[in-house]
């Protein structure tokens, strides 16, 4: 989907229209969740500080989250996807994997299911967005961005090896701004570069990633479409207005966000064994901090004192917090992980 979030305000709002919008919050302690394409003009992003957003560009609008509203919208959009095919991987609330190989629809062109699904999408919910087209996972993600906002872009197999020759570094899905850093100072800028190395080397450089970039920067990557796709964990988090400075107002803070994840555990039956607590630092360094258990933990009073015990035990290593968030993982049943959300401060 083309800018989801911000384009369902701007769909719902028509004075939004046409204008740079953000959703999420504005102040020192806002973030940036999604950008309208007036407001990426102007370098606006997503996970943007609200305050550095707001000095790229000084007419943008913030708008609150509603999260209700983008998951009606996401249910809608799954709803088509399942129409045409039965393997669909979702990946977010706006973003899917299909495999239209064999389809509902008896349709042996991929291409025409895209522009036929984009065009199902819009009649429904009023929102534009892109597909890309290709023989796998790599490739279908790649080209779904080149063509943004309200296009289409296919990459046959005639012509990949070539469109990824000649793809930056900074474009491949997998790859992020830490390890383009680094190809970029051995030389290493577009997907040529890339594939002179031999395997060894590729394993000695990136590790375990290497093996991967190895495969994906010949065109090969043979992940299959996953509808019951393996999540690991389910937890959630939140940004404070103003620094937490001690254990009693981190863990005033804290205990709410831990019972919204067990009542979601509790409702879905579906508990875990490991507990990590998340802090962010005033300097967005991020500390983790996890304890394991040999059972799932299906107390809520016991699954709070962990948390508790995490936050008492780490806290000083932080001293102060803008972000505070527990998970769970080792699940009971691993098709589900998801973070909850809450609304992003103003």
């Amino acid at each position: 989907m083309d800018a989801f979030f911000a384009s369902i305000e701007q769909r719902d709002d028509p004075s939004l229209r046409g204008k740079p919008i953000a959703v999420g919050g504005g102040g020192k302690r806002g973030v940036v969740a999604s950008a309208s394409y007036e407001a990426r003009k102007f370098g606006v992003r997503s996970a943007m500080p609200g305050f550095t957003a707001k000095s790229k560009c000084p007419d943008l609008i913030f708008v609150k989250s509603h999260f209700d509203k983008y998951r009606e919208a996401s249910q809608q959009i799954r709803a088509i996807f399942l129409e045409y095919t039965d393997l669909v991987e979702p990946l977010s609330l706006d973003e899917a994997y299909l495999d239209v190989t064999e389809n509902k629809k008896n349709n042996p062109s991929a291409t025409l299911i895209a522009e036929e699904i984009r065009k199902r999408i819009f009649e429904t919910t009023q929102l534009t967005a892109s597909a890309g087209v290709s023989y796998n996972k790599f490739l279908a993600k790649i080209a779904s961005d080149i063509n943004k906002p309200n296009g289409l872009k296919l990459i046959s197999p005639a012509a990949a090896i070539a469109f990824i020759d000649q793809l930056p570094i900074e474009k491949f899905f997998g790859i992020g701004k830490v390890t383009a850093k680094r190809m970029h100072k051995m030389g290493i800028t577009k997907g040529a570069d890339l594939k002179r190395l031999t395997k060894i080397e590729m394993a000695q450089r990136f590790g375990k990633a290497g093996l991967h970039f190895y495969h994906i920067v010949r065109g090969d990557d043979n992940r299959q479409v996953n509808p019951t796709r393996i999540r690991k964990s389910i937890g959630a988090e939140r940004t404070f207005f103003e620094d937490l400075q001690n254990f009693d107002a981190m863990w005033k803070e804290l205990k709410p966000i831990a019972e919204k994840v067990f009542r979601y555990m509790e409702n879905n039956e579906n508990f875990g064994k490991t507990v990590t607590l998340k802090m962010k630092m005033p300097d967005f360094q991020i500390l983790t901090r996890s304890k394991t258990y040999t059972r799932e933990i299906k107390d809520q009073a016991e699954f709070l004192g962990v948390v508790e015990d995490l936050l008492r035990n780490h806290w000083q290593e932080a001293g102060k917090v803008r972000l505070l968030g527990t998970s769970v993982s080792n699940l009971t049943k691993e098709q589900g992980s998801i973070q909850l959300e809450f609304d992003f401060w103003e």
